[in-house]
């Protein structure tokens, strides 16, 4: 048992990202149930209905899991008490200052762990006291920092500067993936992509079977003015392509955005007029598993690996 197993009370590090409209219960108790860390999403939901996947969660699954927090969500105060009373387990923060909320969740028993993109902000998150780091390549999806840091890039420029446990996101879907950040000084695994197409993500049918589908260069960061995110190109894409060709302003953008376009994509279906996120790794996945095959299948291929590399 490493670091990451041993913090989060599992048995194999290898952490399900949180994942707007993919990341209800059903998925993250699959994963806690097959031996990883399910996280719930909790940017796509309102107070109540983050209460309730708590709570169907707890009754899937004996198992240690977690919610995901953008700490700029508009309702932090509230989601943070839900997050108290219902006594969650494990909380990743993302997307803000992690020394608002690292304490107080602390203080509750909490196990906290925080995104970055660079290592100045992983140094940053030892100062706020977190327990763990996830470090996030540019080949994410969904929002990415805005230094466009490479997973291999990133992983060991983090682990020079910190000691404390951490995780590797970004780009990572395989048993070999994890091998090789492992290698490069990560305990642990964030996975995103890989989990949202599975047989539990929340996610529509019609977004699962087009991410399956994609070809290498079909995802690209976008919407650099408002908050980078990865997204498939399709017609809202091109859309938001066009106004930052002739210089838009943000507040364009974000009219463009216009609210729950996120929800239409991934949620509803909609390949042409939604955002539609999903990671750079999504090229290499063809089919929709159940979340504890992809769980299983991870293991075995880093551990097939670690013995290949060993034999060298």
């Amino acid at each position: 048992m490493n670091r990451i197993s041993a913090l989060f009370g599992i048995r194999v590090p290898v952490i399900q990202a949180g994942m707007v409209w993919c990341s209800g219960w059903k998925l993250a108790a699959a994963v806690s149930n097959a031996g990883g860390l399910g996280l719930i999403g909790a940017g796509s939901m309102h107070p109540d209905t983050l209460r309730e996947h708590i709570r169907k969660c707890k009754a899937a699954t004996g198992n240690p899991f977690g919610v995901n927090v953008p700490l700029m969500y508009p309702q932090i105060e509230e989601i943070m008490q839900i997050i108290l009373d219902e006594k969650v387990p494990v909380v990743f923060t993302s997307a803000g200052n992690p020394k608002t909320w690292t304490a107080k969740l602390k203080a509750e028993g909490i196990k906290v762990a925080h995104v970055v993109s660079s290592s100045r902000f992983a140094v940053k998150c030892v100062e706020a006291g977190v327990d763990a780091v996830v470090a996030e390549g540019f080949e994410a999806g969904g929002h990415n920092g805005r230094e466009e840091t490479t997973t291999f890039t990133l992983i060991p420029q983090v682990r020079a500067v910190i000691d404390l446990p951490l995780i590797a996101a970004g780009g990572i879907a395989s048993g070999e993936g994890m091998a090789a950040a492992f290698a490069l000084g990560a305990e642990g695994v964030q996975v995103g992509t890989r989990f949202a197409l599975t047989e539990e993500s929340s996610a529509s049918d019609a977004f699962k079977q087009r991410c399956i589908s994609l070809n290498e260069g079909e995802t690209i960061l976008s919407l650099k003015k408002v908050s980078p995110t990865r997204l498939i190109k399709n017609d809202f894409y091109q859309q938001v392509q066009q106004l930052e060709d002739r210089g838009a302003t943000t507040e364009e953008l974000r009219e463009l955005l216009g609210r729950g376009r996120s929800k239409k994509g991934i949620f509803e279906g909609d390949l042409s007029e939604g955002e539609l996120e999903i990671g750079q790794i999504a090229s290499h996945i063809k089919e929709v598993l159940p979340a504890a095959e992809v769980v299983k299948q991870i293991m075995e291929g880093f551990h097939k690996t670690v013995r290949r590399l060993s034999a060298l």
